[in-house]
């Protein structure tokens, strides 16, 4: 992935490199300490991420951000700043901004967003090629079996979008969901007539895991969507899914224990979750 990185504070861009660069995150394709120079650049330049401060002179992050946009389409943007505003961090959410770091840089909170950035445009990228194909394929008769195809495609596109909100897209347990999803849809069969383990053993030999990395992967889920209803209780992605994927009274228990205030976090029904994810993927 190639990252662009606007910050008038030059120590901040030097730490913002040393973490890309040491972790393995991307490419450098540019930086800037004026909003200005950074328009001018993208000219040339078309960076997969951009980086930018909020609070910058001449034009800030947020208006930077919305003239970025018409040029850069398919650039995903990370917003840094110092200020705690609801109302700003929402409308830094509104201009198109995928995520909010907070200052000062924390480097395990730097690595989490930008991994999670490049998985979401990754699985962009390969469900447009996909897509691609498949109107390429429509100029052909089209069969009841290729019909049939391009209906389940729906569903597991529609997922595989339910996935990326939640943040988990790059987790390793995803593919795991999609799988057991697909086959309970394809099967037309209930999950409560079984066991998720039982599912499981359908496709491996160790089931164990496979359950374990689909629970872990949900529990992940569920406290992304704590952090952004604690960055802005009205973003989207947590109005949609806080209460319908999860159970909200749990999304509250992990709010509590990411601010300190409860010893433990909220907890997830794992059928439940996959059950709830069958209804989200197959709605208009």
């Amino acid at each position: 992935m190639k990252i662009y990185l606007i910050d008038d504070d030059k120590n901040i861009l030097n730490i913002l490199k040393l973490i890309i660069r040491n972790q393995n995150l991307g490419e450098i394709c540019g930086t800037a300490t004026c909003g200005i120079d950074a328009l001018d650049d993208f000219s040339q330049i078309h960076p997969d991420i951009i980086i930018v401060d909020l609070l910058m002179p001449e034009i800030d992050g947020i208006a930077l951000v919305k003239k970025a946009k018409s040029l850069l389409p398919n650039t995903a943007f990370i917003m840094l700043s110092q200020v705690n505003s609801k109302d700003m961090i929402a409308e830094a959410y509104e201009s198109g901004v995928e995520f909010y770091i907070q200052k000062p840089i924390n480097s395990i909170e730097v690595v989490s967003v930008i991994t999670k950035v490049s998985a979401s445009l990754s699985a962009q990228r390969t469900l447009q090629q996909v897509q691609n194909i498949f109107m390429l394929q429509n100029t052909a008769p089209t069969t009841t079996s290729a019909v049939q195809e391009t209906v389940e495609k729906e569903y597991i596109t529609k997922l595989k979008g339910i996935l990326q909100k939640l943040g988990i897209a790059g987790e390793k347990g995803c593919k795991d969901i999609i799988t057991i999803i697909e086959y309970l849809l394809e099967h037309d069969l209930d999950l409560e007539d079984t066991t998720l383990n039982q599912l499981c053993s359908n496709f491996t030999e160790n089931p164990k895991s496979m359950e374990q990395r689909i629970r872990r992967t949900a529990n992940l889920g569920m406290i992304n969507l704590a952090h952004l209803g604690l960055e802005d209780y009205y973003n989207d992605t947590f109005t949609a899914y806080a209460g319908t994927l999860y159970n909200f009274e749990q999304i509250r228990r992990e709010m509590e224990h990411i601010r300190g205030k409860s010893f433990k976090g909220g907890n997830v029904k794992i059928k439940s979750f996959l059950n709830s994810l069958i209804i989200a993927c197959q709605e208009a």
